[in-house]
């Protein structure tokens, strides 16, 4: 797990742009934060190499013709999440994989072509792992909302945060 790194506004700024456009230009940023492109260049860097920052082109898995989304609740022995957690990760299918509190110890999505895909990941892969005791499937059936634009907002610009005036949302 990655530990908070210290960012300035011009950071946070930077990511904010890159999360509403992750194709925008490094020169049309800079512009609007009124800073050097170079700049703008050198903080994305910085913070992809931080972990920070991953610039992705992020698909509905259901509308390119992957027939299983699911959710799986794991139950796992004692002392074995982390250890469900990393083994998990491995696995291509899942696109998250959480530590958890509640009813299960651990979460992960996972995205299926079709049925029988999917029952060789839970039954085969999934269930296999050592420390794994049970599991619990939700299916997807419909995305509402897919959005990856958390944790910057409400930043102020260069020129509110001169002017005073309130944080853009």
């Amino acid at each position: 797990m990655t530990s908070p790194v210290s960012m300035d506004d011009t950071d946070r700024q930077i990511i904010t742009a890159l999360q509403a456009d992750g194709r925008r230009a490094f020169k049309q940023i800079a512009e609007d934060l009124g800073i050097p492109a170079s700049s703008v260049r050198y903080r994305t860097r910085r913070l992809e190499e931080l972990g920070i920052l991953q610039v992705v082109g992020i698909a509905n898995p259901l509308a390119i013709g992957f027939d299983r989304l699911a959710m799986i609740g794991i139950r796992t022995a004692a002392g074995k999440a982390r250890a469900v957690c990393s083994a998990l990760a491995e696995l291509p299918e899942t696109s998250y994989v959480i530590l958890t509190t509640g009813q299960f110890d651990v979460m992960a999505e996972v995205i299926c072509r079709d049925i029988e895909h999917f029952t060789d990941v839970v039954n085969d892969r999934m269930q296999a792992i050592d420390g794994v005791v049970s599991t619990e499937s939700f299916f997807v059936l419909e995305a509402h909302k897919l959005a990856y634009g958390w944790g910057v907002g409400n930043v102020p610009g260069p020129a509110e945060a001169a002017a005073g005036s309130p944080a853009r949302s």
